[in-house]
């Protein structure tokens, strides 16, 4: 492609992070695309402490590599992923000196991200957007936050953005309901590292077995798997209540005559209740495996039968629940989340959705996943329905919009 064809692209998020670094690697080689990546903040690149896993942490997969990118400047005394804990004027320099056709700018959480907003403005720099905010969520508001809304986006920011890279369904909603146009909402969907998380179920699917023996779990047990943070806007506490109705044949449904076990991978302020929790209603086969990294996760995918992410309120969409079915696995999840909407095939086959806090339901879900004589066929359901929501999609939605 002529040179003078290709499109000076920005991007500015807020630091490192797992999920977008692939993305931004695959658009680097689009020949089209003549990319950087501009970071306000270094958490993930260095060990760093987080707050919500408790714990310091660095990924153990390659974040910087194969695309050019700038860490601005941060002024904030206290960088975070709050709203003053990234402050970068640099974007303002960037943007004028460069004179990049567009940027790409992730979410408006950040006194940086409305900079970046001020300055693609002055300097007609074009703009897309891209965040997560799904409609349902957004209802629960107060109706006078919404009114300042529909004025602060309405009248004021949307207006200015050129595009918008709506993630999934409840996603788009958002948008509409703040007055978006049809012509300007692109679906560039929420995806993770399909390709490398389905190279490394074909490797370990083999030794399924062995991989539950490893942590102590029966081979023949019916597992059922939470991945992520242990803090309350993840409800964990639902699920092992949940589970321990099943564990104690509290439910009365019929349910299997194999083991049971629940596993929690992740770490969290939660994690100690839990624990006592377990312990003081002797609930029987609960597994606290701590946080584990990326390079860790797909053998606990893999031991389990079922997924479970019973989120409320803050969880916009789960991007474990992608995980989860690039390794075949039914999912059973709240009302709340935005993948929900997207995710579970209709007819429910390949999971099923339930009322956020319900853990009587939730139990009866686990249940008739343990029991479904269709089990089997959920996994082709997943497999069928994950393949759209891909970086390669992500891409040619991102150049349509360019």
């Amino acid at each position: 492609m002529n040179a003078k064809n290709r499109k000076k692209l920005a991007i500015l998020t807020s630091h490192p992070i797992q999920y977008q670094a692939p993305l931004f690697q695959l658009l680097a080689k689009e020949k089209m695309v003549d990319l950087t990546v501009y970071f306000c903040w270094d958490f993930g690149v260095k060990e760093s402490y987080d707050k919500e896993f408790s714990k310091s942490l660095q990924w153990d997969i390659p974040l910087l590599d194969g695309y050019k990118h700038t860490f601005l400047k941060n002024y904030s005394l206290r960088p975070s992923s709050d709203f003053l804990g990234q402050i970068n004027p640099g974007i303002i320099f960037e943007l004028a000196r460069k004179q990049y056709d567009a940027i790409l700018i992730l979410g408006w959480n950040s006194f940086t991200n409305w900079l970046a907003f001020f300055a693609a403005k002055i300097s007609g720099t074009k703009i897309l957007l891209r965040a997560e905010n799904p409609l349902n969520q957004e209802l629960l508001k107060p109706k006078w936050k919404r009114a300042i809304k529909k004025i602060l986006f309405g009248k004021i920011l949307f207006p200015v953005i050129g595009a918008f890279l709506y993630i999934g369904q409840q996603n788009k909603k958002f948008y509409q309901y703040y007055g978006v146009p049809e012509e300007k909402l692109f679906f560039v969907p929420y995806a993770v590292d399909n390709e490398r998380l389905m190279k490394a179920h074909e490797r370990l699917k083999g030794e399924r077995e062995k991989l539950r023996m490893d942590i102590g779990v029966k081979k023949d047990a019916f597992v059922i798997l939470f991945v992520g943070k242990l803090i309350d806007k993840k409800r964990p506490m639902d699920l092992l209540r949940a589970y321990e109705i099943l564990a104690n044949g509290k439910l009365q449904i019929a349910m299997s005559y194999k083991p049971l076990a629940l596993v929690f991978v992740g770490d969290g302020a939660l994690r100690k209740e839990l624990e006592q929790y377990t312990k003081k209603q002797n609930i029987p086969d609960v597994y606290f495996e701590g946080f584990k990294n990326q390079t860790e996760l797909p053998k606990y995918y893999t031991i389990a039968d079922v997924f479970v992410l019973p989120s409320g309120v803050g969880e916009t969409w789960g991007l474990v629940v992608n995980e989860a079915m690039c390794f075949g696995l039914p999912v059973v999840v709240s009302d709340t989340i935005g993948s929900a909407y997207d995710l579970l095939i209709g007819n429910e086959e390949n999971g099923f959705m339930f009322k956020e806090g319900n853990i009587v339901e939730l139990s009866a879900k686990l249940s008739r996943v343990s029991n479904d004589s269709k089990k089997i066929s959920f996994g082709t359901g997943t497999s069928h329905i994950i393949q759209r929501y891909d970086y390669g999609e992500d891409i040619k939605e991102i150049i349509k919009a360019l």
